[in-house]
């Protein structure tokens, strides 16, 4: 059975990401995360590093971190907790019956000088006149209020939207940023299609190119690569549509409908 530094190191390389660039994402040096790859915990800090270490890990790669840093913990054990050492009363020091004498005279002095104040407090309290509710804002009839009564739902999205549908010819992972928002960082299962849908923008990254089969628009798209070759940020906006569109197989799936 894959120990947990074996499972990260192969996610990592199905996504074609490199220990540098996890260690700029994270702040984790190289060296660390080298050796939570080969288990090689003695070489990680004490204490609660080596779990949190873990979680970055996962995190950054789109993974459950929870999970994977109670698998991590199942597999190495619970770390030793920091032993603190002990306060040592100075041997210089030693209380006598005047120190009694002269804190209990400044305990009372303090009461007593707390107690004026406080009883002055809620007398100014009791006195404090409510606070005044505030009144709603007028609305003039010049004033335009948004949006307009009986006006309808806002229309679903525009014609000219970038919809596209992944299809998983083999497992493969993928990265998907619709208008700069992460909505899909995961493994597509054999088989697995889903769609996605952007107005700007949709940037594009996948593990096995060869892998996934792609439609723009409900137009299929070219092939995105070989199989097993990484292919980051592939941009798809409404300006370069026609050139990820396959003309060939478009035309000929426009004839047959036709």
């Amino acid at each position: 059975m894959a120990s947990i530094g074996e499972k990260l190191r192969l996610e990592r390389e199905m996504r074609g990401v490199s220990l540098r660039e996890i260690a700029d994402g994270t702040k984790i040096s190289v060296r660390f995360l080298q050796a939570l790859e080969d288990g090689r915990v003695d070489v990680l800090p004490g204490g609660l590093f080596p779990r949190a270490f873990v979680k970055q890990y996962a995190a950054y790669l789109g993974l459950d971190a929870e999970r994977l840093a109670a698998d991590f913990v199942a597999e190495h054990g619970e770390p030793r907790a920091e032993r603190r050492p002990s306060v040592v009363p100075s041997a210089g020091f030693r209380v006598t019956p005047g120190h009694v004498f002269l804190a209990v005279v400044a305990m009372v002095a303090v009461g007593l000088t707390l107690r004026r104040p406080a009883a002055e407090t809620r007398g100014a309290k009791s006195e404090a006149a409510p606070t005044p509710v505030a009144a709603a804002p007028a609305v003039l009839p010049t004033d335009r209020v948004y949006p307009l009564p009986g006006a309808g739902s806002p229309s679903a999205a525009p014609a000219d939207a970038i919809v596209i549908t992944m299809t998983a010819q083999q497992d493969c992972w993928v990265e998907v940023r619709a208008d700069g928002t992460t909505v899909i960082n995961r493994v597509l299962a054999e088989g697995e299609s889903q769609t996605l849908e952007a107005q700007g923008e949709i940037v594009l990254s996948v593990g096995n190119a060869g892998g996934l089969s792609l439609r723009v628009n409900d137009r299929p798209a070219l092939p995105l690569g070989r199989n097993g070759e990484v292919r980051k940020n592939i941009v798809i906006t409404r300006h370069n549509l026609p050139s990820l569109v396959d003309q060939e197989r478009s035309a000929a799936t426009d004839g047959r409908s036709g």
